[in-house]
């Protein structure tokens, strides 16, 4: 998967420097999971009538994160959304699809991720 863009919250620990676009998450953002809706798999403002996902999350996960183009640039329904290469759990608990690392890991990623890079998952 290429690697499109990346989000952080603020105020929620450092940022290291990217070579990757990296823009602040607001309250008001949202991701839509709702395959009929017309902006499943985009960001949307909220509040939002169709199934989505609060971008400024509760627990940490959303601190910072790297947006993936798993099912954006070539959108079908039903294939997935919100694919993101995101903070991890403290326990490592599996994600809903997405890929978790540590803090540490993700600030090494983020000195070199370019728009280039392309993320490969294997099992």
């Amino acid at each position: 998967m290429r690697v499109l863009y990346g989000f952080f919250r603020e105020g929620r620990g450092g940022l290291a420097p990217s070579l990757i676009s990296v823009s602040r998450v607001s309250p008001a953002e949202g991701w839509c999971d709702a395959p009929t809706d017309r902006n499943y798999n985009r960001k949307v403002r909220l509040p939002y009538r169709a199934s989505h996902e609060m971008m400024q999350r509760s627990d940490h996960l959303y601190d910072i994160g790297l947006v993936l183009d798993w099912n954006i640039s070539m959108r079908k329904r039903n294939t997935g959304s919100a694919i993101f290469l995101h903070l991890a759990q403290q326990d490592f608990k599996p994600t809903e699809g997405c890929i978790a690392v540590t803090r540490p890991v993700m600030n090494r990623l983020l000195r070199l991720i370019s728009r280039e890079s392309y993320i490969e998952v294997r099992h």
